[in-house]
C-alpha cells in the first residue's frame, strides 16, 4: 500500500510534499531555538551547540511531521469520501479538528518519550509532554489547513484543465459523429434505395423518408448532449434499422429484448448506430448468409451482438469507430465499452449510465 493515497498523490507529488515539510521543519526549529535562547531557556554556548541543536532537533522534528501529514493526508481523502465540504461543512470541520489533535497528542508524546531518552528535559519529562502535545497541536492544525488548501488549489487547476481538454475532447467527437452521420456512402445508398422505391411502393417510400428524416433529426437533437435516454436510443436504432431492412430486405433480422427499467438508464448518443452500422458494414448479408443482430441485457449492461460472417472484400479495418465510441465513453463514465470476437459471433457491451 502506498504512503498516502494514490488520489492525493496525483495531487501532491511526494517531492514537492518532502520539500515543503523539510522546509517547515527547518523553520520551526530555527524558531524554537531562537526563542529558547532570547528567553534563556536553553542559552547556546557557541555555533557547533545551534547546528547541533538545528540537527538533533530538525531529525526529531522531521520525523514528527512525517508522522502527523501521512494520517492527515487519510484524513483528508476520507473526509473527502464521506463527510464533503458541501454537503456536510460543520461536521467535516469538528471531524477534522479533532481527528488532527488526536493524532498530533500522539506523536507529540512519542517523540518526546525519545527526545528525552536522548537527552534529558531539564524541565521534566511530564512539562515536556504538555508543552509539546500544545505545540504539535497547534502546529498541526496549521498543517491540516496548508494541506487542504493545497489539496484544493491543485483540485481547482486540474478540474479546469480537464474542462478544457474535455471540451476540446468533445469537439473533436462531435465533428467526428456528425461526419460518420453524414457519410457520402451512406447517404447514396439511403437515395438510391429510395429512387427504387418511390416507382414501386408509394406507402413504404413515405415511411422511408419518415425514417430517413427522423435520423437527421436526432443527430441535431443529440450531437451537443453527453447522455441520451436507453430509450431515445432505441427509437433511433430502429429508424436506421427500418433504413438497413428496406435496403436488405428479409436477410437482416433483429431482435431487442430489454426490460423496461433500463430504458430511463444512459449512454452517449449514437453509440448502438455505430455498433449496429459496424455490424452491417464489415458483414455479408445476402439470401445464403442472412444476419441477425440481437439486442438484450447482460448483469445491467447493454449487449449488442451479431453473426460473424465478414466480407472479404471490407478489407482491414482501422478501429476508427471503437476508437471513437471509447473516447465518447471517457467523457461520460469511469466504464469502458468492450468488444468481444468470439469464433461466431462479435459482441459488443456498452455500460449503462445511472441518472
Amino acid at each position: 500500500m502506498p504512503l498516502f493515497p494514490h488520489s492525493i498523490r496525483r495531487l501532491i507529488p511526494p517531492d514537492r510534499l518532502f520539500g515543503l515539510l523539510l522546509g517547515l521543519t527547518i523553520g520551526i526549529q530555527l524558531i524554537i531555538i531562537t526563542y529558547n535562547h532570547l528567553s534563556g531557556f536553553l542559552v547556546l554556548r557557541s555555533t557547533g551547540e545551534f547546528l547541533a541543536r538545528l540537527v538533533i532537533g530538525g531529525i526529531l522534528s522531521l520525523v514528527a511531521i512525517i508522522m502527523i501529514t501521512l494520517p492527515d493526508l487519510y484524513i483528508i481523502r476520507y473526509l473527502d469520501r464521506s463527510f464533503d465540504w458541501n454537503r456536510k461543512p460543520f461536521l467535516r470541520l469538528g471531524l477534522q479538528f479533532i481527528l488532527s489533535i488526536l493524532f498530533s497528542t500522539v506523536v507529540a508524546i512519542l517523540i518526546t518519550f525519545v527526545s528525552h531518552t536522548i537527552g534529558t528535559y531539564q524541565e521534566g519529562l511530564n512539562r515536556a509532554i504538555r508543552s509539546n502535545v500544545l505545540i504539535f497541536a497547534v502546529c498541526n492544525i496549521l498543517l491540516m489547513i496548508l494541506l487542504e488548501a493545497w489539496v484544493f488549489f491543485m483540485e481547482s487547476t486540474q478540474s479546469r484543465k480537464k474542462a478544457q481538454e474535455l471540451e476540446h475532447e468533445l469537439s473533436q467527437v462531435r465533428f467526428e459523429v456528425l461526419k460518420q452521420q453524414i457519410n457520402p456512402h451512406f447517404m447514396f445508398n439511403s437515395l438510391n434505395v429510395l429512387s427504387g422505391l418511390i416507382g414501386k411502393d408509394t406507402e413504404q417510400a413515405h415511411r422511408f423518408i419518415d425514417e430517413f428524416s427522423s435520423i437527421y433529426r436526432y443527430v441535431v437533437d443529440t450531437i451537443e448532449q453527453p447522455v441520451v435516454s436507453l430509450r431515445k436510443e432505441l427509437d433511433f436504432a430502429r429508424s436506421y434499422l427500418h433504413l438497413q431492412q428496406t435496403r436488405y430486405g428479409e436477410h437482416l433480422h433483429y431482435t431487442i429484448d430489454l426490460p423496461s427499467e433500463l430504458l430511463v438508464t444512459y449512454l452517449p448518443p449514437l453509440s448502438l448506430q455505430l455498433v449496429l452500422e459496424n455490424a452491417c458494414k464489415h458483414n455479408l448479408i445476402s439470401p445464403e448468409k442472412p444476419l441477425h443482430i440481437c439486442i438484450y441485457q447482460e448483469k445491467g449492461k447493454l449487449v449488442v451482438s451479431n453473426n460473424l460472417q465478414p466480407k472479404i472484400s471490407s478489407g482491414v479495418s482501422r478501429g476508427l469507430g471503437q476508437k471513437n465510441l471509447l473516447k465518447r465513453y471517457e467523457l461520460v463514465s469511469d466504464e469502458a465499452p468492450e468488444f468481444r470476437m468470439g469464433a461466431e459471433y462479435y459482441t459488443v457491451i456498452l455500460p449503462l449510465i445511472e441518472e
